[in-house]
């Protein structure tokens, strides 16, 4: 493991990425689930890729991805456009062709001397996802920010900064896919033709709330205020590893009734919520939620979306509860409230978001330490873009993002298990750390058991 002081990153200076061919000079109109205030942010990713000896050791991945994007923004030319704000601070993207911002660096490491610091929260993202000043707004700024980094063993780190407004997790995959296509000279279009067509999810006219929705209203917050999140001095990230010993010992804990439909995302996260609003130690009375995004894609919510759709296509259906009764009560508790919110979840839910949205002028998700959000990104495919090095080593988001923690496949030596940055104060984080191993800890007599089945099994 190699000392982070030790690294040395080199970083040409950077250079916008236009799309190959001329695109189309127009404006379009961002979807109301696109124009919320709570994705006016940038989500940086990180993805590692070991050497592959069999490619022809000229082929240079800095010099393949880069013209892989600007192939790939002909057919995603919005992407190469800037956002502007209309009447009631309505986005819309000029498509201008501006490009997006790419920066070629090398480092003085290889993927092996940087171990686990590639994970999550990594700590050398600023190394490998370097902050042009400038660079990071939301009005005016690249949409995407990509910088490639050649290690010495051959491998490569590609790092990407997306303005969450324009695509969410699965249309974002969707981008890379066309990009790795083009990378890999597979094809000459993306397989996947891409659709914008925003006004799917625009509000009703007239618009209509009809639906309840817990993760925009306002709860009177009872907390001391340790958590405000511009507190940012204050706050630290760590990683935490499910494994299958820790689920096991979780599901221990469902009642009967509830093992056969609960999936390993609702356990993980009624896990989370309850641990970490123990570590808060929020007040007993406070109203605390826990906010699971669910893709209104695919068969299950009858949400009618093109192939090709990639803005934002989720909504955050909330559990809420007070502190005292989830602190109290067995985790069955919490995850049948996290089970019903997510049930919650079609297409009357996503359109009346839109409502809510476009009548209550797009309200913030509430940013006190009472609210929690989680994303499940383990399904998503990310670790399967291949620009022609295989898959990567690791693929997902670099970090937590406040108030909202990731769930990431991960092989862990040779176990799979899934992986999730927290973002808590710094004492909350150490009682968060304790919660949670005393919840996932195997119980005394099931240790004895293990080890007395293990003697008798030797002994035959």
């Amino acid at each position: 493991m190699m000392p982070s002081s030790v690294l040395r990153v080199k970083r040409l200076q950077p250079e916008l990425i236009i799309p190959a061919k001329p695109t189309p000079r127009e404006t379009k109109f961002l979807s109301d689930i696109d124009d919320q205030e709570g994705l006016r942010f940038q989500l940086p990713v990180i993805m590692c890729y070991k050497d592959n000896p069999s490619l022809n050791e000229n082929r240079n991945p800095i010099k393949v991805i880069r013209e892989a994007l600007s192939r790939a923004l002909v057919y995603y030319y919005p992407l190469a456009g800037r956002l502007r704000e209309g009447p009631n601070k309505m986005l819309m993207v000029d498509c201008n062709g501006e490009g997006i911002l790419f920066v070629e660096a090398s480092a003085n490491v290889t993927l092996e001397q940087l171990g686990d610091k590639i994970l999550p929260p990594c700590p050398l993202l600023e190394e490998f996802l370097f902050n042009f000043p400038g660079s990071d707004g939301i009005i005016g700024c690249p949409l995407l920010l990509v910088q490639v980094t050649r290690l010495k063993c051959g491998g490569f780190i590609l790092a990407l900064r997306l303005n969450h407004t324009m695509c969410d997790a699965p249309g974002f995959l969707q981008f890379l896919t066309a990009v790795a296509e083009m990378a890999r000279g597979v094809i000459h279009a993306p397989s996947i033709i891409p659709v914008w067509e925003r006004e799917l999810l625009f509000a009703r006219d007239p618009p209509r709330i009809a639906c309840a929705h817990h993760e925009y209203e306002d709860v009177i917050d009872h907390s001391d205020g340790s958590y405000a999140s511009s507190n940012q001095s204050n706050m630290v990230q760590r990683s935490f590893y499910f494994g299958a010993k820790k689920m096991r010992v979780l599901r221990k804990q469902i009642p009967p009734h509830l093992i056969s439909t609960c999936s390993t995302f609702d356990l993980i996260t009624a896990c989370l919520w309850k641990c970490r609003t123990l570590a808060l130690k929020v007040n007993p009375k406070q109203a605390v939620r826990v906010s699971c995004i669910v893709n209104a894609r695919g068969k299950h919510h009858n949400v009618r979306l093109p192939l090709g759709y990639y803005g934002n296509a989720f909504a955050f259906p909330a559990a809420i509860s007070k502190a005292e009764l989830l602190c109290k009560n067995p985790l069955g508790y919490a995850l049948e409230l996290v089970k019903k919110a997510k049930a919650t979840m079609n297409e009357e839910y996503l359109r009346s978001v839109a409502d809510l949205l476009v009548l209550r002028g797009r309200p913030q998700y509430s940013s006190t330490g009472s609210n929690f959000l989680v994303s499940d990104l383990t399904r998503v495919g990310v670790g399967d873009v291949n620009f022609g090095w295989g898959q990567p080593v690791f693929a997902g988001p670099a970090k937590a993002m406040d108030l909202i923690s990731f769930y990431i496949q991960h092989k862990n030596n040779t176990e799979d298990g899934i992986l999730v940055p927290m973002c808590l104060p710094f004492s909350a984080m150490e009682r968060f750390q304790q919660e949670l191993e005393r919840i996932t800890q195997e119980p005394k007599e099931d240790i004895c058991n293990n080890l007395i089945s293990t003697r008798i099994m030797s002994m035959m």
